[in-house]
């Protein structure tokens, strides 16, 4: 039997689905995945894997596992984020995610004509178990490795400051770079995040809050005295700011990248009382760079555009930084690289395709930052009628699953043969 055949064998969809059901069903907003990562360090340990979880503090942990080969070899690391973008808390989504939570939306898992549906199925739930079948995988094949080969579960994975009642740095990769300072240093590691070609790069992104001026009146008086509505001016701002960021992408597109921009919380008045207009109205924007830039030319570059719009609207606006991470880049040279091309082009048959079009960051800026080469590549969207961008975080193919588990599987295999 072929090493393909081997592995095809024993990939089991019923184990897939076991495994992402089970993810699914612990929720695991950011800053509370501790669970999550007990339940994994559970899997790994039943499949005969040394595994541990990596406590953050009382809410928060990674989980970790190691499968030991030689002594003094290479070694290679899959990860996966564990949190989700959203709560499965109705007080905490709503309305803002949607007017009631849908089933998707619920950390219930449910299997529908070859897919499963449940918060985070597909991201990153379904990576996280494509990870651990290929865990399950490797250690039935029983090979030798040459290296030691881990496998990392993070906490803190998604762009996000702290929800109310944790901790502010709980969000933008802090469980992976805890992870990294708790582990022998990394030579490559592999991503499974969303896109189904291979990548090399990724974006950076910093966030900027805008004060946009007004002056503070009252309706029963807007006529009587000046009236300047700063929620008026911030809206046009806005508008100028979303045509911009149209541009912005274009001039900075590279060969993989082409980084986005958006205006994504407005803040401004008092709830309580609509009778009377504010002075300020407070604007977060979260715009996106590739490797070819820093964080400082950015903000330049938008500093110029806001002191530009504001004169056009003669508006007075000012802006601060209040997040930065960092683009990143692994040379498509890479032995990490090379190998999970290599591995593409067989499955598919074909030259490989890049993605050329990436604004999405990962924990991959994270180890690539930690001077550890990385490849990214994950699941594909499912196909469905009248999707969205939740149902396509929370829905996924058990198909693409067993596709991504025999990559990532094929991939050790290849990088260790390549490293030995």
């Amino acid at each position: 039997m072929s090493e393909s055949a081997q592995i095809d064998a024993l990939i089991s969809d019923d184990s897939l689905t076991g495994l992402l059901s089970g993810l699914v069903n612990i929720a695991s907003p950011t800053g509370e995945e501790a669970r999550l990562a007990a339940h994994i360090a559970s899997k790994l340990y039943d499949f005969g894997i040394t595994a541990h979880t990596q406590v953050i503090d009382e809410t928060q942990a990674n989980a970790f596992g190691v499968m030991r080969g030689e002594s003094g070899g290479k070694t290679l690391m899959l990860y996966a984020p564990m949190d989700t973008v959203t709560s499965n808390s109705e007080a905490e989504d709503i309305p803002w995610l949607a007017p009631q939570l849908r089933e998707d939306m619920k950390a219930k898992a449910y299997v529908v004509d070859g897919h499963v549906f449940g918060l985070g199925a597909h991201n990153p739930k379904g990576h996280g178990a494509c990870i651990l079948e290929a865990a399950r995988v490797l250690k039935a094949m029983d090979i030798c490795l040459p290296g030691d080969l881990f496998f990392g579960f993070g906490a803190g994975g998604m762009p996000t400051h702290g929800r109310d009642g944790f901790r502010r740095n709980s969000g933008h990769g802090t469980g992976c770079a805890h992870m990294l300072a708790n582990i022998p240093q990394v030579d490559g590691a592999i991503v499974a995040k969303s896109g189904t070609s291979v990548t090399w790069e990724e974006v950076g992104f910093i966030w900027l809050e805008v004060t946009v001026a007004g002056v503070h009146n009252y309706v029963g008086a807007r006529h009587l005295m000046p009236y300047d509505n700063a929620i008026a001016n911030a809206c046009k701002l806005v508008l100028k700011l979303e045509d911009w960021f149209d541009d912005y992408a274009e001039a900075h597109a590279s060969d993989l990248c082409r980084p986005q921009g958006a205006v994504s919380f407005m803040e401004s008045g008092w709830k309580r009382m609509p009778a009377f207009t504010p002075a300020a109205a407070l604007l977060r924007i979260d715009l996106r760079f590739g490797p070819q830039q820093t964080a400082d030319t950015v903000e330049e570059e938008f500093a110029e555009a806001l002191k530009k719009f504001c004169d056009e609207l003669n508006i007075e606006a000012h802006y601060r930084r209040v997040q930065t991470i960092d683009a990143s880049h692994t040379p498509p040279t890479d032995p990490i690289i090379q190998t999970t091309i290599k591995v593409w082009e067989d499955m598919q048959g074909r030259p490989h395709e890049s993605f050329t079009v990436m604004s999405g960051a990962t924990d991959a800026n994270i180890l690539r930052g930690h001077g550890i080469p990385t490849a990214r590549i994950g699941l594909a969207k499912a196909k469905l009628p009248n999707i969205d961008f939740a149902l396509g975080m929370n829905s996924v193919a058990i198909s693409e699953l067993r596709y991504l588990t025999k990559f990532l599987v094929m991939s050790v295999v290849g990088y260790f043969e390549r490293m030995a």
